[in-house]
């Protein structure tokens, strides 16, 4: 029988104090790399989230001609060829477990006079593509793959000439989805538009907008027209990723006697969901510091513990939280009360059905305190805890949140722990420097 690693997360036995930085944006630092490779002149890259998936955007960028020179774990230098100098590549391109860095990157080389193929670990090749490749063929790409040509691995082959603008009412609001679509349309023969159910994380667009390509905003719509070059910034310092310091948030909240400072935290109003539910399930955060950098808002967050009641949310803040619901769920398992979750279907297509998880770690850890529907989870908080071993699923976000759950509750051991490396290589040092080890 094989022998599964684990790692032993212990309830903490005091408050967590003291003030950490938070590392650098993961939908950021794959933009950044991205889009300096599209310009002509050097890029100086601070911060970089240096995990797993946004290395694999960083060796498929090289992969397609790219300069990418390392000064550090967390600094870059990236320059490109132009606009029009990417090369097709000597190899597959290994998107690793990145589904950003998959569905970009369809979207920018299906323009491209040259094929290319993708390949991925065994979760992100049973992520499904078509709400990508579907739009894109549309405009002219010709992308194949399994399964009707929405499991990897695809192939990008050269398109009959120009792709074609158009516009897209999407079915889901999806950050991937809109901004594979607006790049291919910098190199479509007219103006592209995506139009969403509700307005998904905005990153792309400030980026593009740093890179001196305008895209016009109505309502849910987002359009880009034809573009000839870019003009890419000397640096871009990536603010911290609100998604990792969400473990903290709830950490915080609710282990007694705790106050934490987490510096330089992105506040993009397109990812602060978890602020807003956080704040109704009556946390105590306070935003000091508040700057610009780069068109990214970001700020220094003051989280003192507090005693937490549920709430109920849905489809219409999902698109700004739905990377946090894992630790939402937690949060909400201590919290005074139950918690409905509604309008979280896309769960099940992450890294694993994440409703399926929660519901299943859960009732594990805390028997009957959850219970899961096809979009939904009701969490009924107070219910007693116990130490338990559980699957991580080879998911980042359920791994750091079990761990969390258990740093703040009744311990537990986590199987398969190594998957934070995919966004948080430094989680578990942090924690254990808690106490949580």
């Amino acid at each position: 029988m094989e022998q599964v690693e684990t790692k032993e997360i212990w309830p903490l036995r005091h408050g967590v104090k003291g003030r950490l930085h938070i590392p650098g944006d993961k939908s950021i630092s794959h933009r950044s790399v991205m889009f300096s490779a599209l310009g002509s002149t050097p890029v100086h890259i601070t911060n970089f989230l240096h995990a797993a998936d946004c290395l694999s955007t960083v060796a498929c960028m090289r992969a397609l001609g790219a300069t990418v020179e390392e000064l550090g774990a967390t600094e870059l230098v990236v320059t490109g060829n132009g606009l029009h100098g990417l090369r097709e590549p000597a190899c597959v391109l290994d998107a690793g477990n990145s589904g950003t860095t998959l569905r970009l990157l369809l979207g920018l080389l299906a323009p491209q006079p040259f094929l290319a193929t993708f390949t991925g670990d065994a979760s992100l090749s049973r992520r499904p593509m078509g709400r990508v490749v579907k739009p894109l063929s549309a405009m002219g790409a010709k992308i194949v793959g399994r399964a009707q040509n929405t499991l990897l691995p695809l192939t990008v082959l050269a398109p009959d000439g120009k792709l074609h603008g158009m516009r897209y009412e999407s079915p889901v609001a999806s950050a991937q989805v809109k901004s594979a679509l607006l790049l291919a349309g910098m190199f479509a023969d007219g103006a592209t538009t995506v139009v969403e159910p509700v307005t998904s994380r905005d990153h792309t667009e400030r980026m593009l907008e740093a890179f001196g390509v305008v895209t016009e905003k109505d309502g849910t719509a987002v359009t880009i027209r034809p573009v000839a070059e870019v003009q890419a910034p000397a640096a871009i310092e990536v603010p911290g990723d609100i998604s990792s310091a969400a473990y903290w948030l709830v950490l915080a909240s609710l282990v007694p006697g705790s106050q934490m400072v987490l510096e330089n935290v992105g506040v993009n109003e397109t990812r602060t969901g978890i602020l807003d539910v956080l704040a109704a399930m009556g946390a105590d955060i306070v935003r000091t510091n508040e700057r610009v950098s780069g068109g990214e808002a970001a700020a220094d967050l003051v989280v003192t513990a507090a005693k937490l009641h549920g709430t109920t949310f849905g489809k219409d803040i999902m698109p700004r939280l739905i990377d946090e619901i894992p630790v939402i769920a937690v949060a909400a398992l201590f919290a005074e009360g139950d918690t409905v979750i509604t309008g979280a279907g896309e769960l099940r297509v992450k890294e694993t059905d994440r409703l399926q998880a929660i519901a299943d770690t859960f009732s594990a850890l805390a028997p009957g305190s959850v219970e899961a529907g096809a979009d939904s989870l009701v969490i009924h908080g107070g219910t007693q805890l116990q130490r338990a071993a559980v699957p991580s699923y080879d998911d980042h976000r359920m791994a750091m949140s079990l761990a969390i759950l258990g740093a703040a509750g009744a311990g537990v051991i986590i199987e398969r722990p190594d998957c934070v490396r995919i966004s948080y290589p430094e989680f578990y040092d942090t924690l254990a420097g808690f106490g949580g080890e």
